[in-house]
Parts: structure tokens; sequence; C-alpha cells
């Protein structure tokens, strides 16, 4: 079911039809023309996970249910993508929205692969691996731990090209935005929509299409180098559920480290 999810993501890239417009920086920009539909069983999804990693450790349950239930929230965008009315958020309106250009994807790109805070985010999970000596053939030395670590940097950057790239199609932003609303918790449900939404070229937010593909796809491709305990099925899907509680995670940071800067500072 996962793998068919899979085929219809890149059907859609093959059959839907496309204009050609000059876009607001004077280069080209991928108009769709056809709506198109693709919808995830992401219950099965999560099911299949837990069935697969249900053997493991009780570590490994663990993050396994941490990541579902962070997959679990796309349920709330199980319909058609295309074709669902856009909605707005608390962030900056759609009339003062700019759209993202080529060299702001890429500059997006190398800022999420090798910025701060993804070079800090790896030595945490690099170094949680390591103490846990999971997976085990890497062992629990600083070898391992350089093994763990560009183990991941490998799966983030190639994650990050996908997303930014398969998001020209359909002008999908994969930038974060902070939210106009001082509340606490509406913060933190904006970062949660965001998460599983971004902004298009009109400045409204759609389900994240491009972002799903990287997340998904990197995971699953992934499974191709990984040593033999982390590359089958049930892994590459807690790897996906635990992708998307790493975006949220990282949205946090994005929506609140700005604020606590300028209370230090005295702002």
């Amino acid at each position: 079911m996962f793998l068919s999810a899979l085929e219809e993501i890149i059907r859609l890239r093959q059959d839907c039809n496309f204009r050609v417009e000059d876009g607001s920086n004077g280069g080209p920009r991928l108009v769709l023309l056809r709506n198109a539909s693709i919808a995830i069983d992401c219950r099965s999804i999560i099911t299949h996970s837990i069935r697969m990693r249900s053997s493991g450790t009780v570590r490994h349950g663990g993050w396994v249910m941490i990541g579902s239930l962070s997959l679990g929230l796309l349920l709330q965008f199980h319909v058609p993508a295309f074709a669902q009315t856009a909605t707005p958020t608390a962030g900056i309106p759609p009339s003062s929205y700019t759209e993202i250009t080529g060299k702001g994807r890429i500059k997006w790109v190398v800022a999420s692969t090798i910025g701060p805070q993804s070079l800090a985010g790896g030595v945490i999970s690099a170094g949680w691996g390591t103490a846990f000596n999971n997976p085990e053939e890497y062992g629990t030395h600083w070898d391992g731990f350089a093994k763990r670590y560009g183990m991941r940097l490998t799966g983030v950057a190639t994650g990050n090209a996908i997303e930014a790239s398969v998001g020209m199609a359909w002008g999908e932003d994969p930038r974060y935005f902070q939210s106009t609303n001082r509340n606490f918790w509406g913060r933190v449900s904006h970062a949660a929509d965001l998460t599983f939404r971004a902004r298009r070229s009109d400045g409204k937010l759609y389900p994240a299409y491009a972002r799903y593909t990287g997340n998904v796809g990197n995971n699953f491709l992934s499974n191709t180098w990984r040593v033999d305990s982390e590359s089958s099925v049930g892994s590459a899907l807690s790897r996906t559920a635990l992708g998307f509680a790493g975006k949220f995670a990282s949205n946090l940071f994005d929506e609140f480290w700005p604020t606590v800067i300028a209370k230090v500072k005295g702002h």
C-alpha cells in the first residue's frame, strides 16, 4: 500500500499538465493546470510500522510510537490535496508573501542541511544512537558515532534536495514562517500546522506534498546503503515518522528561538 502511494506520487509528476510563466524573479515558473489528487492511507502506514517493529526492543518501540504519533497528524490531510481549498493561518497574509526564488531554494537546502541547527541535531541523534548502540553494527566508539552522524547527514541532504526540487513543480515553499499570533499555544499550533502544510505561489497554505515526497523518498532510498538491521521497510517507515516529528521540533525552534534571543537582549 505504501509503495502504491509512492507510485501515485510519481504518476502525479508524469500526468499533470503544466504551463510555463515568467516568475516574479524573471525566471521561468511552472503552473499546475490540471488538478490531481493523492490519498495515502496513513492509518495503514502507522499500523504496519508498529507491527514491523513490535518484535524489537522497548527502546525501538518507543521511537516508533513517537514517530507514529507524529505521522498520525497527517490524517487531517487525508483528502484529495490539489482539489481542496487552501486556508489561511496566523502567519503572514498572502498579500504580503514573497514567492521563493530558485536561489532561495538552494539557500534553504544548504542551511537546512549543514546549518547550525541541523548539525547540532546530528550530534544529538548520533550521540543517542551511540549511547544505546543502535544500530549495533556501528558499535559504541567514536568511529560508530561518526558513521551514525554521516548516515543521518546523507539522509537529510537527500530529503531536502528532493523537497526543494519537487516543490518547484507547483510552487511549494519549504521555508518556515513565524506566526503573527503571540499566544503560546497558538504559536505551537502554527508550528504543527506548517509541519504538514506549506505556502505556494499564491501565498496560501496547502498540504506539503514535496515534503512528504522528500521525507518518504530519502528514507526508503537510504535503505540501499544502510546496514542490514535498519534497512527494512519497517525501519524506513519508522524513520519517516520520526522525520515529521523532527520537522515539528525544528519549526518550534524557528518559532520560539528568536523570541528567546530578544528577551535575553532585553528587547
